[in-house]
């Protein structure tokens, strides 16, 4: 019953950060006189907060789910894809800001309010350190979680391809909220306007898909090795029983 509650905690702490860039961005956007509806819009395409929101909503059905149903003994396929399907993002989330886009600038560069620049630091962390370390750990330590089948791993990067397609369509759509440039990308690598052009903004695309693929298929096989475990245990709990009788 505790991981129903730990997760319930995740759930909370992840929606607190996304309410914390919301404030940050809405700040940004009267501060600098920009459209309020175009910075939110770009605020809510961003992989991080899609990838939050969702996850938000995997750990709250998969907590409401286990409390429903304390004598289960091991979570329904779909709790079980909803969580595995949010953790491979948003490890591999955590990874690619923390190696590419830590240090750079922020919403609430440009602040003169403390409490800005304090909710800006504790969004960034909550959603880029601190929530991929909780899916971590939840996958390799949570218990009742469900192993998944192989052919599970397109489910679980379908999100990231879907919203990678979305992204480099609406980028050359959108102008930058500044006026800067008539795109929008909400990640420099993706850019295709940088020194690289389309091949440079496509080939992190290929590397950050198969590091995707990669991190999908530790979630699934991890998951795997988990359920034949907890079967091995319980397979030899009542031989154990028996003897002592």
């Amino acid at each position: 019953m505790y991981w129903s509650w730990l997760r319930l905690g995740a759930a909370a702490t992840a929606l607190s950060g996304v309410g914390a860039g919301y404030i940050v961005n809405v700040d940004r956007a009267t501060r600098q006189g920009q459209d309020l509806g175009l910075v939110l819009a770009n605020y809510f395409s961003m992989f991080t907060i899609v990838s939050a929101i969702l996850t938000v909503g995997a750990l709250t059905a998969a907590a409401v789910w286990s409390m429903q149903h304390p004598g289960s003994s091991r979570e329904p396929f779909g709790v079980a894809l909803g969580i595995a399907g949010v953790t491979g993002p948003v490890i591999l989330l955590g990874v690619v800001f923390n190696v590419l886009l830590r240090g750079a600038p922020s919403g609430a560069a440009l602040s003169d309010s403390p409490g800005i620049a304090v909710m800006d630091s504790y969004a960034t962390e909550v959603l880029h350190v601190v929530l991929p370390l909780y899916l971590l750990v939840d996958l390799v330590f949570a218990t009742r979680r469900r192993g998944l089948p192989w052919w599970s791993l397109s489910v679980l990067i379908g999100y990231p391809v879907v919203w990678i397609l979305y992204t480099m369509v609406r980028g050359e759509l959108t102008p930058d909220p500044s006026g800067a440039t008539p795109w929008w990308y909400p990640y420099p690598f993706l850019d295709p306007h940088g020194a690289g052009g389309w091949m440079s903004a496509f080939t992190y695309i290929a590397v950050l898909t198969a590091a995707l693929v990669g991190i999908g298929a530790i979630v699934i096989a991890v998951g795997r090795y988990r359920e034949r475990r907890a079967t091995t245990r319980g397979a030899e709990a009542p031989k154990v029983g028996a003897l002592q009788a």
